[in-house]
């Protein structure tokens, strides 16, 4: 790599660090304060919820990581314009494709690792945060229950409440439990409870004593009421082991024909794509003037250029998962009029037009 480009890309890859780092942070905040707000911690444990909020993390790189190079791009080049090393640079014989190139230098690598973290790291985190999210809605896990508070799961629309509990976390008295099942709901209420001792092979299981359940139907008739001397009730819920495509392989989305696993494979291959293109249409954004300190009206378009993209990104996902487009085009259209779009702004005179616009 010539001196040239180096320095071109270490100006790229200085912005591009920090704000992947800002826009992670502020997201690991964002899904905290959430978990925190629905008591996962509370039913989940702190290291879990930690866990949960690192694999979201790893989840939302693949978007946040385009989104970093091309403000990385705007503002890396947009200095050396404002500082006018690039026209410094011009008048060394150095061409406009040799700057594209040296931008490019930066692109591919972090669109190839974008694209390993949808295709390969996405369905494993997704898998992993599945698992742990049907912990935090087990049906009745008291081991993280606290006497006297309420709990509440909107996943699976459970509340329960314990008045009371001994020190060792295994006898309760005065149990509350309240699951939405749909088309009826469940209360179950008993004086006494204890969690059984879990057996290898044996599902997890609460006895309840002494109590009431009560069946109530929300649109027919024929509601119950069965009073019991001893009920057992099973503790897991096996929503892990169902089939979520997020989770699926990227080679068994391929093989599907269903129109949500097509938008899946589609959605994961297509990142390295567009973390190129867009990369390449931040260029022309980068020319401000000299003259202008921020280069306010190249910044408003460009952001108004990504909040197009960003809409008919998820445009163009939900029409495949809805059967509007098929497996062709598919999501493709969308990378192929931004592909036209940034050979008509490189190739075009009007940004630099623009720029010199005192």
């Amino acid at each position: 790599m010539k001196i040239i480009e180096r320095y071109i890309t270490r100006e790229l890859l200085l912005p591009f660090m920090v704000v992947i780092v800002i826009l992670a942070a502020l997201f690991s905040s964002f899904s905290s304060a959430r978990f925190l707000a629905g008591a996962v911690t509370e039913s989940l444990g702190i290291a879990a919820m930690l866990k949960l909020v690192l694999l979201k993390t790893l989840i939302a790189l693949e978007v946040l990581m385009p989104i970093a190079l091309y403000v990385a791009i705007i503002i890396g080049l947009g200095r050396l314009h404002r500082d006018q090393e690039i026209n410094v640079l011009r008048s060394a014989g150095v061409s406009e494709h040799r700057i594209t190139y040296a931008v490019l230098i930066v692109a591919i690598p972090v669109g190839i690792i974008s694209g390993v973290l949808s295709v390969f790291a996405r369905p494993w985190a997704y898998e992993e945060s599945y698992i742990l999210n049907a912990q935090a809605e087990a049906e009745l896990n008291m081991n993280r229950f606290q006497a006297g508070r309420f709990y509440g799961s909107e996943g699976s629309g459970r509340v329960v409440y314990i008045q009371d509990k001994d020190s060792a976390g295994k006898q309760m008295k005065d149990v509350f439990h309240y699951i939405n099942k749909g088309d009826s709901s469940e209360i179950i209420i008993a004086k006494e409870a204890h969690q059984r001792e879990p057996v290898a092979a044996e599902r997890p299981q609460i006895h309840l004593l002494d109590g009431v359940s009560y069946r109530l139907m929300h649109s027919t008739t024929g509601d119950t009421v069965v009073r019991f001397e001893k009920l057992i009730y099973f503790t897991d819920s096996g929503n892990a082991l169902d089939y979520k495509r997020k989770a699926a392989a990227t080679m068994d989305l391929g093989r599907s024909d269903h129109p949500r696993d097509i938008a899946e494979f589609q959605w994961r291959v297509s990142r390295p794509i567009a973390t190129i293109l867009l990369a390449l249409i931040a260029v022309p954004f980068s020319r401000a003037s000299p003259r202008q300190d921020k280069g306010e009206k190249t910044y408003y378009a460009a952001a108004l250029v990504f909040a197009i993209y960003y809409i008919l990104s998820g445009l163009a996902q939900t029409w495949v998962e809805q059967g509007t487009v098929g497996r062709v085009p598919g999501v493709w259209w969308l990378y192929v009029l931004m592909f036209m779009v940034a050979i008509s702004l490189l190739s075009s005179g009007f940004w630099q037009k623009l720029s010199r616009r005192p």
